[in-house]
């Protein structure tokens, strides 16, 4: 897909088909993530790949606002090491992965995890060494029904030329 199309054309799925992602996928998601922007070159994330039902069970009761993971094919977990802009970097590898996952036609939606009660304990589940943060958990599978783009404001509405007011 065009990367204007997929841009335009993803949006978060919550409702998976019973259909596993293939091994080669993972790959290219991943390598899309680890080449997103980060500062100071650091790329301090880490992906791990979850496609156990049972696990993906067990996080979907762990995650309040991730109970859809349990009827996923797969999450992707972003951890990030704790550096200054560990958020920053592992949004842009969360959002890059996002995109790729759309491009090869896999449904995706971010769960938040920084900040979050739970980011602990998926920490200390997932046996994440200590001197890592939790910045995401991306639940990955085909669509039920297709991909539905919300509607979004226009290019209009949101740029400001000079100042915000203009």
């Amino acid at each position: 897909m065009e990367f204007f199309e997929t841009v335009k054309n993803r949006c978060s799925v919550r409702e998976y088909e019973d259909k596993p992602i293939e091994t080669p996928a993972f790959h290219r998601m991943i390598d899309a993530a680890r080449l997103a922007p980060t500062a100071r070159g650091e790329q301090p994330w880490e992906f791990i790949v979850i496609t156990d039902a049972g696990r993906l069970k067990e996080l979907g009761k762990i995650c309040p606002n991730g109970k859809f993971l349990a009827g996923a094919a797969a999450c992707v977990i972003v951890v990030s090491k704790i550096t200054k802009y560990y958020l920053e970097d592992g949004s842009a590898a969360t959002t890059q992965l996002l995109l790729a996952a759309r491009a090869l036609g896999i449904g995706s939606c971010w769960i938040a995890g920084d900040k979050k009660e739970y980011a602990d304990h998926i920490l200390e589940l997932m046996e994440v060494p200590s001197g890592y943060k939790l910045v995401s958990l991306i639940s990955l599978g085909y669509p039920k029904e297709g991909f539905h783009p919300h509607e979004k404001r226009s290019v209009e509405e949101v740029m400001h030329t000079g100042t915000f007011s203009t």
